[in-house]
């Protein structure tokens, strides 16, 4: 799940916080929890509810996470008084992603025609890794529509080398060429 703007500010300011705290790791794990948490359709319909005060939402909010950072708590409170709970998901994701790169690692998702063996998936992280300069966590799918090659994403950078993708090339060519 990408990260919206808003919740990658939330989750950018979290990510300050822990680290200043020298708390990185728990931090994670709180906001995995509360993700998890407020993915429960009823628990988020009632943190969304204007019907329900803040008080009974904090209280059951409270209850949830005895265990969690009070400065998490925080960033749930504020959210939830913002009205803008339902986005702990994305921040969790982005504070996730923050902290990985902080680690030098780097998720890539990877499409190819046909599926890869054990070797060429090694071999690929090996490159994209060089490539990035990160240890790469890779995720792989298979969709016979590219006709051959892969199509790789890693953070905002796209590598087509799909057969699709050259023959897309080549027509845009060919109609410049012939104009």
């Amino acid at each position: 799940m990408a990260a919206t703007v808003k919740a990658m500010r939330y989750a950018r300011a979290a990510f300050e916080i822990a680290r200043e705290q020298d708390r990185l790791d728990k931090w994670q794990a709180d906001l995995e929890e509360l993700a998890a948490i407020a993915a429960v359709p009823e628990v988020l319909g009632f943190l969304e509810s204007p019907k329900v005060g803040f008080r009974e939402k904090a209280d059951l909010l409270k209850k949830q996470l005895k265990s969690s950072e009070p400065m998490v708590l925080n960033l749930l409170y504020l959210l939830v008084e913002k009205g803008r709970i339902g986005a702990i998901g994305e921040v969790a994701a982005g504070y996730r992603l923050l902290l990985e790169s902080q680690r030098g690692i780097a998720r890539a998702e990877v499409t190819t025609a046909t599926p890869l063996s054990q070797a060429e998936l090694a071999k690929l992280k090996g490159s994209l890794g060089q490539l990035v300069g990160m240890q790469i966590i890779l995720k792989t799918r298979v969709d016979p529509a590219l006709i051959g090659g892969m199509v790789a994403r890693v953070g905002d950078k796209v590598i087509d080398g799909s057969t699709k993708g050259r023959l897309a090339v080549l027509k845009r060519e060919l109609r410049q060429g012939g104009a």
